[in-house]
């Protein structure tokens, strides 16, 4: 595998695979990777014939510089396990490459990051990611980036950009991975005492109580919304949020009439943690296998 820290090196490097026709894939990263991470450098390998995995902790998506400088980084252990996953050129560039001296633009996506997220965070963290991501894929110009569903707000948003830019290249989405015991994979879960991670269990088990309630027929999402907040706090997890949300628009539903999304954000201690779950009615699962119109992937 080759590290590549410079743009035009990139560029250069990918001239010959392009010229030739041959597919290239992007894995946008920030490292600290886990399995979530390796299963979408893995499915970029079996769609490919060239996979960059860009590795860059963004500071325009945080807000908090605490969170920024907190957040996990071992560049050797990534390089060995994007290596094992198949990728051939690991993109690591500094952040005076990707935001240079007077450097001030901005991509920014409206209506889908004023809620959920973007109120949690603050509307500067979705146009961190947007911009960051623009310039990412003009940098490689991939036909084809992964992401992954657990950041399910952050898929629309980016493929809205996608969308309206006129941006070529192909969005995939990748399943959420998880722990054994449910807990959705996230750098940030190594930041977790033994007491918080086995707290942190909440977020799952609550999604799945959402899941469980629609099984059973409930169909009042605030209903649902409340049993399970109240499921988090006797947890000792005190929510953010938890909504049913439109998978396509991020609005709040009021009935479960057919697919809706559950989102999920919670801190375990100093720690923020965010999941999501589709739960759908056997009606539902019927009309969404038969249109194929509900799904975010």
């Amino acid at each position: 595998m080759r590290i590549v820290r410079q743009v035009e090196e990139l560029r250069a490097l990918l001239t010959e695979p392009r010229r030739a026709g041959r597919r290239i894939g992007l894995v946008p990263t920030m490292g600290a990777y886990h399995d979530g991470h390796l299963s979408l450098m893995r499915q970029a390998r079996r769609d490919c014939d060239v996979v960059i995995a860009s590795l860059f902790v963004n500071p325009a998506q945080f807000n908090d510089l605490s969170d920024l400088e907190a957040y996990p980084r071992d560049e050797g252990r990534d390089r060995a396990l994007a290596a094992e996953a198949g990728v051939e050129v690991l993109f690591v560039p500094p952040v005076q490459s990707v935001y240079p001296p007077g450097f001030a633009t901005t991509a920014s996506v409206a209506g889908l990051t004023d809620r959920l997220e973007g109120a949690s965070r603050g509307r500067g963290h979705f146009d961190g990611v947007t911009t960051v991501v623009t310039k990412l894929l003009n940098m490689v110009a991939p036909d084809a980036a992964y992401f992954g569903q657990k950041d399910a707000q952050q898929v629309l948003v980016i493929k809205r950009l996608v969308l309206d830019l006129d941006l070529p290249v192909q969005i995939e989405v990748c399943p959420t991975v998880r722990e054994p015991d449910g807990l959705a994979m996230s750098s940030r879960n190594s930041r977790l005492s033994a007491d918080e991670r086995e707290r942190a269990r909440s977020l799952s088990q609550a999604l799945q109580a959402a899941a469980d309630a629609v099984s059973d027929g409930e169909r009042d999402a605030l209903a649902i919304c409340t049993r399970c907040r109240a499921q988090m706090v006797q947890d000792g997890v005190e929510p953010e949020y938890f909504e049913l949300v439109s998978p396509q628009t991020l609005d709040p539903v009021q009935e479960v009439e057919g697919p809706v999304l559950a989102v999920v954000a919670a801190r375990v201690g100093e720690t923020r943690l965010i999941d999501n779950q589709m739960l759908t009615t056997a009606i539902g699962r019927r009309e969404a296998k038969g249109r194929e119109t509900w799904s975010y992937t």
